[in-house]
């Protein structure tokens, strides 16, 4: 592969009156991990869908591995692997089974097919499962099991589409190890998500979409430098201060405060930390007694939202109607 594994151009998708993507563009480098990032609606399945050869454009091109998704659907098919938000195998086989169809569909040899099965339920820790039907599995086994089989024909680009969604923490940890093993073996990852730790914690680059469009793309702390500057976070001994606190924030930094659930704490945009003596010295002359005084970088939840004007983590209700799909 050349350096750009995956190359998405001016990509056009409508669905009836409904665009979904509208000349989004991206690209990912071999051998890292491209993060997706939008609410729901975005378009990113979309585009995840043309990428992996399950939907044609309606406009623009789309290549991987150098290889054109339309013109080469077929040698296309071959390189890459793609875990959806919902478990693709099936219930009543085994896990063994079930990776065992699956390389004999890839037209692998049998002897091979099953030694491929076998390497892959001992990677992601399920030999001991691997003769019970998959309906028996928790949510988590269910997530790695699928993530095996996207990876039964050794793809050279993988594709996941909000591969935690649903996932408990422990669970969730659990797949981002193995994403990291696998960008280690060179594998390029184009990550879909709409938790914003996650994308922090894996992605190389990031691409924010909204309506189908681009809105922003760069290293994580490139969106955090360029959309946040930095944040203060300003605790008063006694919270009963904390609207002093807040318009003291408000007159330094320029930016409008936000106080926190528990009504402790108070944070706000800041441009530059040369400004914070002035806030140190304005509490004083306030007497206000701090219990915490920190600066930190802006996060990717904070950046989403000054980008698109709402969060990108999925609501209670959102997770509730995943759950009820499953």
């Amino acid at each position: 592969m050349n350096d750009e594994a995956i190359s998405a151009d001016s990509l056009v998708k409508s669905f009836g009156k409904t665009k979904a993507l509208a000349g989004t563009s991206f690209s990912a480098r071999t051998g890292t991990v491209l993060g997706l990032l939008g609410p729901n609606g975005a378009g990113k399945t979309t585009a995840v869908r043309i990428l992996s050869t399950l939907l044609q454009p309606d406009g623009g091109h789309a290549s991987v591995a150098g290889y054109d998704v339309v013109k080469d659907a077929t040698t296309v098919r071959q390189l890459v692997g793609l875990t959806g938000q919902y478990a693709s195998v099936d219930d009543g086989l085994t896990g063994t089974n079930n990776l065992v169809m699956i390389g004999r569909l890839l037209g692998q040899s049998r002897q091979t097919a099953r030694a491929r099965a076998a390497e892959l339920l001992a990677r992601f820790d399920l030999t001991e499962a691997a003769g019970r039907p998959v309906k028996t599995y928790s949510g988590g086994m269910r997530r790695r099991i699928d993530l095996a089989a996207s990876l039964v024909g050794h793809p050279q680009v993988l594709f996941l589409d909000e591969p935690t969604t649903g996932l408990d923490p422990s669970a969730r940890s659990d797949v981002w190890d193995m994403i990291r093993e696998l960008t280690a073996d060179g594998v390029t990852v184009l990550l879909t998500t709409q938790y914003l730790d996650e994308a922090d914690q894996l992605a190389d680059d990031i691409t924010v979409v909204d309506h189908g469009q681009v809105i922003a793309a760069g290293t994580p702390d490139d969106l955090k430098a360029k959309v946040g500057g930095q944040v203060l976070e300003v605790s008063p001994a006694d919270p009963g201060q904390l609207a002093v606190v807040s318009e003291l924030l408000a007159r330094w930094t320029g930016s409008t405060p936000v106080p926190d659930g528990a009504g402790r704490q108070v944070s706000a945009q800041v441009l530059s930390a040369a400004v914070l003596p002035q806030i140190v010295r304005a509490l004083d002359e306030q007497q206000v007694e701090l219990a915490e005084f920190s600066l930190r970088k802006s996060s990717l939840d904070e950046v989403f939202l000054t980008l698109t004007g709402h969060n990108a983590e999925p609501t209670a209700a959102d997770l509730s109607m995943q759950a009820a799909r499953r």
